[in-house]
């Protein structure tokens, strides 16, 4: 999937790429410190942050060399943006630069989701703090609605596509199908599908040893796996700290589509597989994310933090709800430095291959599908009291009761036109949405 982004149009890739001197520590520091401070807005406005701050203010990469690095981010699992930071200071300062840039752009959100987190464990109980993440949940909803739009409108461009996001749809919701799996058919179907493809002209660059990738890869693998492996020495492979770290490792080698994608496999799993966390928290996390700078998949530290601070022992539960984020982002970010690191080097060459976007297209697709059903499930969450399952054999269908919370419904519908048709900010449409629902606890307070 290809982010319609302002410096992305076709006469790019035949700009002649220039190699530019490595930046100063101070200078590099900086800049990549920027961009993890004010990088709001989901990957679109992430990417734009970090062009604006290594293309058009430094010139330290050129538009062509950006471009294509971006493509090569969006054929790996994982948040592309912080991916596409990781390269850039891996092509700068090589691999302590990229470390460096791909720490830097997720530690900002990552230390102030930490403080929501101990916030919201401490007071998300509160009558007004649940009348606040009242209003802001039924907002949520319209930021997904908003986002399946938004990536139909860039993924679904034949019938071949439709067909793969229904079936998605599909095979999430009415037959709880695992997340790995749908996105492995996926892959699979657009593959198949495009078989029959030319390859592409390859770079200019001579291509690096594959040999060099292999052991990088290797290495990254074992550093990847250690916390993971210590936990599992340390607390007994039945414990749920490492069952929550083999979750989140799981859904890094899958998540492709973004953290909305993911979340419908945290929703399976965090939620209705394991009970870690409610719908709704999961729902309240995705708002807090949305506030803070950094990837989007932040919300994944807020459903470890919260489900850390339930597991017995042996220590406090804020003590389990920091160790719980620190495994979650490890497991979730460190897959980052393992894709760059080893297939950084290898870029003309897998850009050449066809194989890997049809792949892509077709899990693309099935974002779509996957995003789409979790907004129904959200929204099921939100608007009614309670939502249970109902099987027919390998059916699963969702079951709501209860009365339908018009005022949850007439602030999601307000959201709505508020940021589709008023073109008025998640920030601002989020605030207005927490004011709406303290408004109706101070009315109301019972």
């Amino acid at each position: 999937m290809m982010l319609q982004t302002p410096w992305n149009n076709a006469n790019m890739a035949q700009e002649t790429v220039i190699d530019q001197p490595a930046p100063d520590a101070r200078s590099f520091f900086r800049a990549f410190l920027t961009i993890g401070l004010l990088s709001f807005g989901g990957p679109a406005g992430q990417i734009a942050t970090m062009h604006r701050e290594l293309v058009e203010r430094r010139g330290w990469v050129d538009d062509a060399t950006f471009l294509r690095a971006l493509n090569f981010c969006m054929l790996l699992p994982g948040p592309e943006a912080q991916q596409l930071a990781t390269w850039c200071g891996w092509r700068l300062r090589g691999t302590g630069g990229g470390l460096v840039a791909g720490l830097l752009f997720v530690l900002p959100g990552a230390l102030f989701m930490a403080l929501l987190v101990t916030l919201y464990i401490g007071f998300g109980r509160q009558p007004a703090v649940q009348a606040v993440f009242g209003g802001v949940q039924a907002a949520v909803i319209a930021i997904v609605i908003q986002a399946v739009r938004r990536v139909a409108g860039k993924a679904l461009k034949s019938r071949f596509d439709w067909a793969v996001a229904i079936a998605a749809f599909v095979l999430i919701s009415l037959f709880d199908a695992p997340f790995p799996l749908v996105v492995a058919l996926a892959a699979g179907a657009g593959a198949f599908a495009g078989r029959s493809g030319a390859s592409a002209a390859p770079g200019n660059a001579a291509p690096a040893p594959w040999a060099a990738s292999v052991r990088t890869a290797i290495l990254w693998l074992a550093i990847w796996a250690a916390p993971l492996v210590i936990a599992a020495l340390a607390l007994g492979v039945d414990h749920p700290l490492v069952a929550l770290g083999g979750f989140f490792a799981r859904l890094a080698a899958f998540s492709f589509g973004g953290a909305y994608a993911g979340l419908a496999y945290v929703a399976q799993g965090a939620a209705a597989g394991h009970g870690w966390v409610t719908p709704t928290e999961i729902v309240d996390g995705l708002a807090l994310a949305e506030t803070t700078p950094g990837p989007l998949v932040l919300v994944y530290q807020f459903v470890g933090g919260l489900a850390g601070a339930r597991f017995a022992g042996p220590w406090p539960g804020w003590a389990g709800a920091y160790i719980a984020m620190a495994l979650v982002l490890w497991m979730t970010f460190a897959p980052s430095f393992l894709f760059i690191f080893a297939l950084a080097p290898q870029l003309d060459r897998l850009m050449a291959r066809p194989a890997l976007a049809k792949a892509l297209g077709g899990v693309t697709a099935a974002v779509v599908g996957v995003i789409a059903s979790l907004g129904v499930w959200f929204a099921l969450h939100v608007v009614f009291a309670q939502v249970g399952t109902t099987r027919f054999g390998w059916l699963r269908v969702w079951t709501p009761s209860g009365e339908i919370d018009s005022f949850a419904v007439a602030i999601g519908v307000t959201a709505w036109l508020l940021l589709d048709r008023a073109k008025l900010g998640m920030l601002p449409v989020l605030a207005l949405a927490a004011a709406a629902g303290l408004i109706r606890w101070f009315l109301n307070p019972g």
